[in-house]
């Protein structure tokens, strides 16, 4: 079983690995308009439950045999994960959100 901090780094890894992808979760996480709904990433799906609480969840598709999988998910506070999205897009020196 995978963590939910190892979820999160694995999410951070995948996702914010460029400027544009980075503006595009940031804008859908912190937006108070945005009450609930998904973001498709690379690999990973945001999804928005309220306008506080997200799920963050792994996706592999088999359309082949019909069906998904989901491998490991977590539950994550907005302002936590804004946070969590803003340190690494720092490291990567990419131009940060307010």
């Amino acid at each position: 079983m995978i963590s939910s901090q190892e979820v999160i780094k694995r999410f951070l890894k995948d996702e914010i690995s460029s400027q544009e992808l980075y503006d595009a979760i940031f804008d859908f996480i912190a937006s108070v308009h945005i009450r609930n709904g998904e973001f498709e990433g690379n690999y990973f799906i945001i999804k928005k439950m309220d306008l506080n609480n997200l799920i963050i969840y792994a996706e592999n598709i088999y359309p082949d045999d019909n069906h998904r999988e989901i491998p490991y998910s977590t539950s994550i506070y907005k302002e936590s994960l804004l946070k969590e999205i803003n340190e690494k897009a720092g490291v990567n020196k990419y131009i940060l959100k307010p």
